[in-house]
């Protein structure tokens, strides 16, 4: 008997990546949902843009509708409020200059008081901060955050979600349950 091969869909970092970005997009109505214009606007490629939407698709986070991605919201939220950190676990790193992210950037820097410990950074060339490396969910998602001020917090939260503490968690939840 022939040994049939493991055909079972993983989702991969960058597809959960692009879902914060169609997220992000969401408020901007049917701008940036091509192929060519996602990845512009993730700074991934277009092989990579497809794989990673027919890879959502299967996982039945997000649908097309006229050739369009569209996020199926219930499937989404509980996939990131549940089971995403589990997925995409933080990685931490020594300290390094980068861009902030979880509780030291927007959205929750205004809501969470700074405290004496170093903030959490992605490390990257264009940081102004010196914190701990929390390595970001793609390599290329810190240039495009700063790019588009809606991704930033989009992924920053998530990052509250994955490495912050239970304050922080809450918060990033009621956050995001609010974009959504």
């Amino acid at each position: 008997m022939a040994k049939l091969p493991n055909r079972q869909p993983v989702l991969k970092p960058q597809d959960f990546y692009l879902l914060l970005a169609l997220a992000a997009l969401g408020e901007q109505g049917d701008q940036g949902t091509t192929y060519p214009e996602l990845a512009e606007y993730s700074g991934l490629s277009m092989s990579e843009v497809h794989g990673a939407l027919k890879r959502a698709e299967a996982a039945r986070l997000l649908f097309f509708d006229a050739k369009r991605p569209r996020i199926l919201l219930p499937a989404f939220k509980e996939f990131l409020f549940h089971g995403a950190k589990y997925v995409f676990p933080a990685v931490r790193g020594s300290m390094v200059a980068g861009v902030p992210t979880a509780h030291a950037a927007p959205p929750l820097d205004t809501h969470i008081a700074p405290s004496a410990d170093p903030a959490p950074v992605w490390p990257a060339i264009e940081g102004t901060v010196r914190g701990v490396a929390l390595i970001p969910l793609y390599p290329s998602a810190p240039a495009a955050a700063l790019r588009s001020p809606a991704l930033y917090e989009n992924l920053a939260l998530f990052d509250a979600l994955r490495a912050g503490n239970v304050r922080e968690r809450t918060l990033a939840q009621k956050l995001f349950e609010d974009r959504l």
